[in-house]
Order: C-alpha cells, then structure tokens, then sequence
C-alpha cells in the first residue's frame, strides 16, 4: 500500500485525482491544499469521508510546513499539483505564480531529497515525485505539427514561464541528486469541480444565466482538450510504470477552436435548459449571446499534444469521446449550481481578467 502526498488536492484536478485514487486504489492519501480562491474543501466533500485520507492546510512555498508534512505522514510518493493556474490571472498579477509555481515547487522538490536521504534503500528505491505540467510550456504551434516531449520549451505567457521553470527544476534534481522524479505535460483539461474562470463552466453558466460569453479575438485560438478522469488515469499510470527521470504528454487528441467549444457549450445548454423556457434570455437563443472582445496579451494560437510516447510505452489512451464528456460535463454543473454559486462567493463575478 502506498502513501500519496497530493499537493493542490483540493483544486480542479487534484480533488478529481484523489477521488480517482480511492476509487482504483487501495492508496491511502495525505492532501495538501493552501485553499486559495480556486481550492475548496466543498471539491473534496465526499473524498474527507474516507478513512484513508487525511487534510493538512499549507503552502508547498512554506518550508517548515512541508518538512512536517512529511515527517508526520511519510509518503511513498509526491505527486505536485499545486499551482496557480489561470493566463489571465498571471498578466494581472504574476508575483503568486512565482511564489507558488516556481517556490513551491523548489520547497517540496528540497523537502523530498531531505527525505529521502534518510530512508532505506528499499524505501528509497520506491520512492517517486511525479510533477503535473502543461502544453503551455511549449509556446505556440502554427497551423501544422503537435507537442512531443522533446519539443523546445517557449513559454508566452507569465503562467506558462513559470511552469516552465518549475519543469527545469524538477529535471536538475533528477541529473545532479538523483531524486526518482516525473513530469507530465497535459492539454486543457476538463470536467466537474473546475473553478468558474475557466472557459467551460465560464460560458455555461454565462449562457444559463443569460449574461454575454466574451470570445477573445476572432475566436480561432485552437486547444487541445482532455476530460479531466483520462488524465487522472494517466498520472496514475505514469506513477506506477513511468521511467524515473523521463516526461510523459498526456493529450486527449481533441483539437477545437474556442469558438467551436462556446458553439457546443450553447447546444449543451439548449438540450439541457432550452432557451424558451430560460426567462434569462428574453425570448433569445444561447448563440445569440456570443460577444467578440478584445485578444488576450500574448494569447497562443494553437496547442496539441503527441501522446504516443505514453501510449506505446505505457498503454495508456483515453476513453472519453469529447462530445460524451462535454455533455456529461455540461450536466454536472447544472446539477451542481450550489457548488459553483459558493465557490465564486466573494472570490469572483465572472467578470474579464487578463487586460494587461
């Protein structure tokens, strides 16, 4: 049985991920979340009930904090989602991606070396920090090519330098300490418990309550998306079988323009509230409340991701078909309009961020 330490297990992916573990594990899982506005224990609900699981509050930038965490609870693996997350957040403020993409980073790649180092040899060798990276490190593809992992890094934007350099962090611990370390790179994920800022739950919950679905620039920027439960069973596949000191692309191989996804944000919302019966729009369609604003600074125009290597080496492939999940997606978040309503209380309106 191992023991996982999942940083940012209260935020989208890694409250995804820790139900996932329980689900298909026998793991037990040590949570450690900050709780900044994209992190919520209402994401982690049914997860806390477990007996396996238990919640530490902290900052991974926070050193002592850390060598607690691990002192007290002893983990077999690290897997590092904690990250500030959204572009437009990190043009209008860089400084926390920084403190936590980069520091943070740093912080629990130090506490694991500390810890390892006093461990016994079987214990040492079982040992793996599993880092959760993005496409977005990459810059920017034109029309033609995809991501592989040997692809140079070009980050455009302050989220995606910091990701980056987290990355190159996680690499120099494996070549000069030897730590047995991961990296993943994933496309635009998707699914349930996805702070609102996101383009998804933004333009479904725009579109439900009637108010404009913003579309930056001509609407042609081309993304790469990837349900959120594929790439969890992914990053569990590459923490069990991974080749220590190597980088895996997990991509769903579902490229669309985000005008394409607001068009099918728009049908989803129509098969599951149609717009005649939605007093919101006043007798409109969903289609008729798209509004092209202006571009985001630096916005890239186009991600993919080559999976082969993940695929051929690890057997890994997705199982979502996107209109399923889209669709699934679209339906959790209209039965679960409390969540969203009390995750943004106080924290956001929905309102443009980004404007440089």
């Amino acid at each position: 049985m191992r023991s996982l330490l999942i940083t940012g297990g209260a935020g989208f992916i890694g409250s995804n991920l820790v139900q996932y573990a329980l689900d298909h594990t026998a793991d037990t899982i040590v949570i450690v979340d900050k709780l900044t506005y994209a992190g919520s224990l209402l994401s982690l609900e049914t997860p806390l009930k477990d007996p396996r699981v238990r919640f530490v509050r902290a900052d991974i930038a926070d050193r002592d904090a850390i060598a607690r965490v691990f002192a007290d609870h002893r983990p077999t693996a690290v897997l590092n989602l904690a990250a500030e997350t959204h572009v437009d957040r990190s043009i209008d403020g860089p400084r926390p991606f920084i403190d936590t993409n980069i520091v943070g980073t740093f912080v629990l790649l130090d506490a694991s070396r500390a810890f390892l180092a006093a461990l016994e040899p079987p214990a040492r060798r079982a040992f793996r920090f599993l880092h959760v990276s993005t496409d977005e490190v990459y810059g920017t593809l034109g029309r033609d090519g995809l991501f592989s992992e040997e692809t140079p890094y070009a980050p455009n934007s302050p989220y995606a330098a910091s990701k980056a350099s987290a990355d190159h962090l996680v690499r120099a611990y494996f070549h000069t300490y030897g730590l047995p370390v991961l990296i993943t790179n994933c496309s635009n994920n998707y699914g349930p418990f996805q702070f609102p800022e996101k383009l998804i739950p933004l333009m479904l919950l725009n579109a439900l309550e009637g108010r404009p679905l913003p579309i930056y620039g001509d609407g042609g920027n081309v993304r790469d998306w990837l349900h959120v439960e594929d790439h969890c069973a992914g990053l569990l596949l590459v923490l069990a079988e991974g080749r220590v000191g190597e980088k895996y692309n997990i991509g769903g191989g579902n490229e669309r323009t985000n005008l394409e996804i607001v068009d099918r944000i728009c049908d989803a919302a129509e098969a599951l509230e149609p717009a005649r019966t939605n007093a919101a729009l006043r007798g409109s369609g969903y289609r008729q409340l798209k509004t092209f604003v202006p571009d985001r600074p630096g916005h890239d125009r186009r991600y993919a991701i080559d999976a082969t290597k993940i695929r051929r080496e690890l057997g890994w492939a997705p199982r979502y078909a996107f209109e399923d999940g889209l669709a699934s997606t679209a339906r959790w978040y209209v039965e679960h309009r409390d969540w969203c309503e009390q995750v943004q209380q106080g924290r956001y309106d929905r309102t443009r961020l980004g404007l440089g």
